[in-house]
C-alpha cells in the first residue's frame, strides 16, 4: 500500500478544530425562562437566526411561537443537533415520504 503523504493519526480522527456547520439552521433548548414566561418555554426547542450584533452581546435569536424573532441571553439556552426528521418537523417542512 503506498503511502500518499497525507498526516493521519492512529485512531483516525481528525486534529483539526470542527468549524459550525454552516448550512441549514441551529436549534437551542431553553433551560431557563425567568422572567420571560410569557415568551420562553422551558426544554423547548428554538430555532436560531444568525445575528452577529447579537452574538457580540451575548445574546442568541430565537423563533418564537409566533413566527417573530427576539434576542434573549444566550447563558437561557443551549445549542443542541437534531436529526434531520424533527429539523423538518420544527421547520415545518414536509418530507418527500410523507
Amino acid at each position: 500500500m503506498a503511502l500518499t503523504g497525507k498526516s493521519t493519526n492512529v485512531k483516525g480522527t481528525s486534529t483539526k478544530p470542527r468549524k459550525p456547520a454552516a448550512s441549514g439552521p441551529r436549534f437551542v433548548a431553553c433551560l431557563r425562562n425567568e422572567g420571560y414566561e410569557a415568551s420562553l418555554e422551558r426544554n423547548k426547542i428554538y430555532a436560531v437566526l444568525p445575528d452577529k450584533e447579537a452574538e457580540r452581546k451575548g445574546d442568541v435569536r430565537v423563533v418564537a411561537e409566533s413566527g417573530e424573532d427576539y434576542p434573549f441571553s444566550a447563558d437561557r439556552f443551549v445549542a443542541i443537533d437534531v436529526p434531520a426528521a424533527v429539523k423538518a418537523s420544527l421547520l415545518g417542512i414536509r418530507r418527500a415520504e410523507e
